[in-house]
């Protein structure tokens, strides 16, 4: 059996046990995928673990960056109380529409809002509104940016408050401080401002499973 296909053998073991889908979730994929949307959401297991980490933050309010059909908004709006609240931006309104779609399928129309374009032009609209700190930002948008929405993520946040970085290990080729991919270049630069930031402090895990070599950064807000 070739690694890749143990890492899926896993994954699934994993998911079938503590992360299955359900209807909604199952759907979400499914209209996605008619719709032609990439094939890029975070996995049941990587789903789950945003859940839970919302959970423990005892989540009120969420930013997420990057929508894509909104598998992952399912996952995290279901942790909100039903007076929570959860902000997704996304660069697409084809992808917006899709996702809006999902997230009413699953009774979340009234917790989660997608709001639609780019997401440093929407971000400081955003802002602008003086919403509540969010208790959780995920940011799973075009990486170049990276750097950018972390920085963005600590303004619109509080202390205790927590950042979740998705797909940091660009198939190990984070490592290559030469790159010029703009891909590499943003997640290396949104690394190094958690590592130097004095409100940030952080980590980042490397995984495989049914998406192959991926991993992701987790920065807990100081101040």
């Amino acid at each position: 059996m070739s690694g890749s296909q143990l890492w899926d053998d896993v994954d699934n073991y994993f998911s079938g046990h503590l992360s299955p889908d359900d209807e909604a979730l199952e759907a979400a994929l499914r209209d996605s995928e008619a719709a032609g949307l990439p094939a890029i959401s975070v996995t049941p297991a990587q789903g789950k673990l945003l859940q839970i980490l919302a959970q423990v933050q005892g989540a009120r309010t969420i930013l997420e960056i990057g929508t894509l059909g909104g598998y992952s908004t399912i996952w995290m709006g279901r942790a909100l109380p039903e007076d929570g609240r959860l902000i997704s931006l996304e660069y697409s309104a084809k992808h917006a529409e899709v996702a809006t779609r999902n997230l009413a399928r699953a009774g979340l129309e009234r917790v989660a809002e997608v709001r639609v374009g780019p997401a440093l032009e929407s971000l400081p609209k955003l802002a602008d509104e003086n919403p509540a700190p969010f208790d959780l930002v995920f940011i799973d948008a075009d990486k170049a940016n990276n750097a950018h929405y972390v920085e963005w993520a600590l303004r619109l946040t509080r202390a205790g408050s927590l950042i979740v970085l998705d797909n940091v290990v660009r198939g190990g080729r984070v490592l290559n401080a030469d790159s010029t991919e703009p891909d590499v270049v943003g997640t290396r630069a949104a690394l190094d401002l958690i590592a130097t930031h004095p409100r940030l402090t952080g980590t980042a895990i490397q995984t495989v499973g049914s998406k192959g070599h991926d991993g992701f950064a987790l920065a807990r807000v100081l101040a």
